[in-house]
């Protein structure tokens, strides 16, 4: 009964397994399955059993179909039979016409793979065609760059590179020869940075060679317009020099003449007037500039040029140690530096930044000291006036020439004042040479002249004025000597050279005429001056030169206010104006007339001395020769022909001459009585030599200076005079009773003068026994002698102790 009911229960899930085997998918079988073995045990026999009869069932249905439809599928096999034999025929038709088919397709498909193959390269070629149109500016542009680099247009080529980075690589960065060209550029900007600054180092060194070419057409521009301007200054001013000296008076043809070569030479000028452009080609610098400028390193650029245009200025400043030998060597120095800052000059205005106006200040500050002291010192070794003025034109020139670039040159112009000093020196110097040679020359006599042509001649080197000469026939002379209108001359062609220096120092004419005076001064006050006081003390210049010097100064003197008119002619400034500067000839010629005054003395008195040196006395005579010594005889002789002359000169230097010579030759007698190395005086000689000094007397009161008052000048023997009374006279006591008192006879005999005397006859009576007679006659007179002698000494140790 339990397998019964188990049987029951598990038909309907057989059944319902079964159904849902057919009316599912395949794939859902599996799982109904499997729940078939899942369920109890013999699940699956009794399925099976199940499913068998459940085919079973399906058979048979199957089986009523077919027999059902079985007369239908019958027909329809003899139908298939009865088409059976058409079918192979055209299945044989079928295979035929493919054979044939796939004959003729045989060719068709080879045209059509090369059709296909030729499509490809069409593909293909238009590809590269298309790759190689973006590609082929890239190269063109490429080829470009070399092609500038070759022609080294370096500035265009970094354009090229820039437009290559920026607008052709993008397009073709997946190539590989573009990441070539890529990693190539940097290398090409280098090669063009060194190349550029290998051009620029050659621009440097270039213009260094050629500065002094640019210097040198640089200032002769400004020559050429200087002298363009002066020209054109003297033709508006051309009657500016009506009412100058007749010396110094420009003739207007002359001045329309060299007004015409001016505008001349101007012309010519214009057809070759070279600028810095023509002479240097900046182009180096331009590229270099822009080159660094594209590459953002213009700072490093200009450092660089900079620096070595410093280095530059220093070798042009310095100056080569035999400069101030000729003027050559100061014009190429000149040359050098202008050259150099007229290529600054450009350079600051034909570039931005690369120098500024503050760096070629700065620059030219630096170059003006160092160019004041090198002119400074190489000018202090010259000593020619002529090469001391061509600098000074060359400095002007200079100066000018840089102004008119902008270039402060005030310190130029200072220092031209210094040099100015120099120059004077120089010209001082010699002029001292040619008034020397001027006196060597002169042989110190009054001009003679024969005529009115030669009197004419005289007149017209040297202001002479004098009536009474006018008045005088033919042949007469001159007062002076030919020295006198020679240093007229001179004086005035000193300030001709003097006024060169003043020229174009942008100067007025008062202080130019304030300038020459002082000029002149100085060769009137030191160099004339000081060749009369050196030519009065030669020693082969004698008495009567001595005279004709001092009426040659007097002369000169004289002329001093016509030398006042002749510079007041050449600047054209009143003598009336306030500060001018009056000449100091007065006080030149006078103290030279005094120097040579006193040197008159002095060879006067050494005269006396040389004949006095030829006394040859006996001073132990017995008895005089009753007639006055020869050597005395010539001098006074000699002294009346001297005194002769001296009339030219002025009356009270010819008194003092006189007064001079009489006192030292009374002063020479008396050292002569005194002299130690005199011993013994005889009383004959004691007469001989009165009989001397009484001959001086006469020649002093036969006046041979006029204008002495009374006996003045026989009041200088004196002294001798009244020392020989004394002894001639042997009046002793007298002397003795009034010495001291204001009314005595023998007031300038000096004791200890006397005494000395009356030792040397005392002794030479003793020893020669020139006082016999008194010893036989009067022996008291000897105790006399003895007892004055006594009586002095004590009067002279009295007068000592007084002391």
């Amino acid at each position: 009964m339990a397998e019964n009911g188990e049987g029951l229960g598990s038909v309907p899930e057989h059944e319902r397994i079964l159904q849902e085997i057919e009316s599912t998918d395949t794939a859902c079988v599996g799982p109904t399955l499997r729940s078939v073995y899942d369920d109890q045990p013999n699940a699956h026999k009794k399925f099976m059993e199940k499913l068998d009869a459940c085919i079973r069932n399906h058979d048979k249905e199957i089986e009523k179909m077919c027999n059902f439809h079985h007369q239908g599928f019958v027909d329809a096999i003899t139908e298939l039979l009865k088409v059976r034999t058409d079918a192979e025929k055209l299945k044989v038709q079928v295979t035929d016409t493919n054979r044939k088919f796939q004959d003729a397709g045989k060719e068709v498909i080879v045209q059509t793979e090369d059709i296909i193959r030729c499509r490809i390269q069409q593909r293909n070629i238009t590809t590269v065609v298309e790759k190689l149109q973006l590609c082929l500016p890239v190269l063109e542009m490429y080829s470009k760059l070399k092609e500038q680099m070759s022609a080294k247009r370096y500035y265009s080529a970094l354009k090229t590179m820039e437009q290559l980075e920026n607008v052709y690589f993008p397009r073709v960065s997946q190539y590989r020869f573009c990441q070539l060209m890529i990693e190539n550029l940097p290398k090409l900007r280098e090669d063009i940075k060194e190349i550029s600054m290998s051009d620029l180092k050659d621009f440097l060194e270039s213009i260094r060679k050629h500065s002094d070419k640019i210097g040198e057409t640089a200032m002769k521009q400004a020559q050429q317009q200087k002298t363009f301007t002066v020209a054109l200054q003297k033709q508006n001013h051309v009657q500016f020099g009506k009412n100058m000296h007749f010396n110094d008076r420009i003739p207007e043809g002359r001045n329309e003449v060299e007004l015409k070569r001016a505008f001349e030479e101007e012309d010519e000028s214009e057809e070759e007037v070279l600028t810095v452009q023509d002479l240097v080609d900046f182009s180096p610098v331009y590229r270099c500039l822009h080159i660094y400028s594209v590459l953002g390193d213009e700072e490093t650029f200009e450092n660089y040029y900079r620096k070595q245009r410093k280095k530059q200025a220093r070798l042009v400043l310095q100056p080569q140690s035999n400069m101030h030998e000729t003027v050559d060597g100061y014009r190429r120095y000149f040359t050098q530096i202008v050259g150099f800052f007229v290529v600054e000059d450009h350079i600051l205005h034909v570039t931005q930044g690369l120098v500024t106006r503050a760096y070629t200040d700065e620059l030219w500050n630096m170059a003006l000291s160092k160019i004041i002291a090198v002119l400074r010192a190489h000018s202090s070794y010259c000593t020619d006036p002529d090469l001391v003025l061509e600098l000074k034109n060359l400095i002007v020139l200079f100066a000018d020439t840089l102004q008119g670039y902008g270039f402060p040159v005030n310190r130029l112009f200072d220092l031209l004042f210094e040099i100015r000093d120099q120059y004077n020196e120089t010209l001082l110097k010699k002029w001292a040479g040619i008034f020397r040679d001027i006196f060597e020359e002169d042989n110190y006599s009054p001009i003679p002249v024969v005529n009115e042509e030669e009197y004419k001649v005289v007149i017209s080197k040297f202001p002479f004025q004098d009536p009474d000469l006018e008045k005088q026939p033919f042949p007469k002379k001159f007062p002076m000597s030919q020295s006198v209108p020679h240093i007229y001359i001179q004086v005035k062609e000193f300030i001709y050279a003097s006024l060169k220096f003043s020229e174009s120092l942008h100067r007025s004419s008062t202080e130019i005429d304030d300038m020459l005076r002082k000029s002149t001064n100085l060769l009137l006050t030191r160099t004339l001056s000081s060749c009369l006081l050196n030519l009065i003390r030669k020693p082969h210049i004698g008495l009567t030169e001595l005279v004709q010097i001092i009426i040659n100064t007097a002369h000169l003197e004289q002329a001093c206010r016509h030398l006042e008119d002749f510079i007041t002619n050449i600047t054209n400034i009143s003598q009336e104006t306030v500060h001018t500067t009056r000449l100091y000839g007065l006080s030149t010629f006078k103290d030279a007339r005094h120097a040579a005054e006193g040197e008159i003395y002095t060879k006067l008195n050494q005269k006396i001395d040389e004949f006095v040196q030829l006394a040859d006395y006996d001073w132990t005579m017995s008895e005089p020769d009753g007639r006055a010594s020869g050597y005395l005889m010539d001098l006074i002789n000699f002294l009346r022909s001297i005194f002769q002359v001296f009339t030219h000169l002025p009356g009270k230097v010819a008194q003092t001459a006189c007064m001079s010579a009489c006192q030292h030759l009374s002063t020479s007698l008396m050292q002569m009585l005194l002299d130690s190395e005199l011993k013994q005086i005889s009383m004959g000689a004691v007469q001989q030599f009165n009989l001397d000094v009484i001959q001086c007397e006469l020649f002093a009161s036969s006046e041979p200076v006029p204008g002495f008052q009374g006996d003045t000048l026989q009041l200088a023997f004196i002294d001798l005079r009244q020392l020989l009374d004394l002894f001639m006279v042997w009046d002793w006591s007298t002397y003795l009773a009034d010495y001291g008192q204001p009314a005595s006879k023998y007031l300038r005999v000096n004791p200890n003068t006397a005494l000395t005397l009356l030792e040397k006859m005392k002794d030479t009576s003793k020893k020669n026994n020139i006082f016999a007679q008194f010893r036989k006659n009067d022996r008291d007179k000897q105790k006399l002698i003895e007892t004055v002698v006594r009586q002095l000494r004590s009067l002279v140790n009295g007068m000592s102790q007084h002391t």
